[in-house]
């Protein structure tokens, strides 16, 4: 035990204490100059000074981290691999950038789907109010604060549709579920759609050719998905915290689909959902247009969890 101004605090051996940061804050020219002792290339300074100061470095730090050289041990160290140059970092993430935004338009495509079953398999099964009714969902779903989530995000919306039934029904924020869901964020549509009875689920699934309980582990894992791309976040090498459930389908195991950690699982979920709208042809076409300049990279391909053959996987085909 050591005593720390009379507070006695157990040895961990093996262990250093913390180190206090202190790098100082630098300036976009003396960033780069930091990049080039490193090694990395920069054929335009200017052009590179401009991409620090729009994007910062501490983003871009993600981008070039695979760039960089490892030790005999194993360790990342601060020096770049021969060859490589700012303009690759620059690709990486405008590569990224895209992925982000082919992701949100079929998770959009997605969800105003599943919108619209719910909406029209609640409507006509229970009508207008069916749902602000405990009884007509699972004894376990928590309706009350499902219901006054609901109720909060109707009063916050400003939207024309929600302005004129205020003022001209009576009973606000209390909505018929054709315009609630309309308001609904995907996390409690997500919500909704777990809370239901067995055979409403069903019901909607089967529109999607899925099995029920695994819709709603994709719809919980897509609300997460959004979040990230909302919040720009890196996507291409990032490893799942929220991961869809394992599935006993060929196609969804090894050697097929190596990993559930990776965003190539998420795309094939969303190509799988998409093939129900009969409009995820282009989607996948202008996915496999952005794809394949970056598959040619073992290293790069791998980090999201794609198989070499990955345009043949039979859910993507």
């Amino acid at each position: 035990m050591r005593n720390l101004g009379g507070f006695f605090m157990p040895a961990v051996w093996g262990c250093s204490m913390p180190e206090t940061y202190q790098k100082p804050a630098l300036t976009f020219s003396d960033q780069l100059a930091l990049l080039q002792t490193r090694g990395l290339i920069i054929n335009d300074p200017a052009h590179a000074l401009t991409q620090l100061s729009t994007i910062s470095y501490y983003r871009l730090s993600a981008y070039w981290y695979p760039f960089r050289i490892r030790d005999e041990h194993g360790n990342v160290t601060n020096d770049f691999i021969a060859d490589t140059s700012f303009d690759d970092v620059i690709n990486l993430y405008e590569f990224d950038r895209q992925l982000r935004s082919l992701v949100t338009d079929a998770i959009e495509r997605v969800e105003v789907y599943i919108r619209t079953l719910i909406t029209y398999h609640l409507g006509h099964t229970y009508g207008a109010f069916g749902h602000t009714d405990p009884a007509n969902f699972h004894p376990n779903f928590r309706h009350a604060q499902w219901l006054t989530k609901l109720e909060v995000e109707a009063g916050r919306s400003s939207d024309a549709f929600i302005t004129h039934y205020k003022n001209k029904y009576a009973g606000f924020p209390t909505l018929p579920i054709w315009v609630i869901t309309e308001v609904m964020s995907l996390g409690s549509l997500s919500f909704c759609y777990k809370g239901l009875m067995h055979t409403d689920k069903k019901a909607i699934s089967g529109k999607l050719n899925i099995h029920h309980k695994r819709l709603a582990d994709w719809l919980h894992k897509l609300t997460y998905i959004r979040n990230v791309c909302a919040h720009h976040s890196r996507l291409w090498n990032r490893e799942l915290s929220i991961r869809p459930e394992s599935s006993r389908a060929p196609e969804w195991n090894p050697p097929v689909t190596p990993r559930n950690d990776r965003i190539f699982y998420i795309l094939l979920m969303l190509r799988y959902l998409l093939k129900t709208t009969n409009n995820g042809d282009s989607w996948c076409q202008q996915c496999n247009e952005l794809l394949e300049p970056l598959a040619q990279n073992g290293k790069l391909r791998a980090a999201m969890g794609m198989p070499d053959n990955w345009k043949e996987h039979p859910l993507w085909k």
